[in-house]
């Protein structure tokens, strides 16, 4: 089965026409547009969502540490893809990693630094 066929073509043209229009989109848009055009595009969008969510995490979220903790985890499950496609963007998967590490310093998950610091250990090599 084609990968194409699950995807709203709809929800494709309107993410690419939000992004395309004259306007600055709020990071909440630009997060839905990325999210979106990540599951056609990835080599184009998983860095362009990775750092929005990241952003989206401190701007909307810094208040609710739980939230934020969600979206920095999912900034770095998308900057695991982009690395998996395409391993020369390792810094990119270090800095997510890093700032879901502030999250959970943040938050007192001392439990789950480890694995953290040595994935980004691993992924510096």
């Amino acid at each position: 089965m084609n990968h194409m066929a699950n995807i709203n073509h709809d929800a494709v043209l309107r993410a690419r026409v939000a992004l395309l229009g004259s306007q600055t989109l709020p990071i909440a848009q630009q997060v839905a547009a990325y999210r979106v055009l990540a599951r056609v595009s990835p080599l184009a969008y998983l860095p362009l969502l990775t750092v929005a969510l990241r952003d989206y995490s401190r701007q909307e979220f810094a208040h609710l540490p739980e939230i934020a903790l969600a979206l920095r985890s999912e900034s770095v499950a998308a900057a695991r893809l982009m690395y998996g496609l395409e391993p020369g963007r390792a810094q990119l998967l270090v800095g997510a990693l890093v700032r879901y590490r502030e999250q959970l310093v943040l938050l007192g998950r001392e439990a789950e630094l480890d694995g953290v610091d040595e994935e980004i250990a691993a992924v510096g090599r």
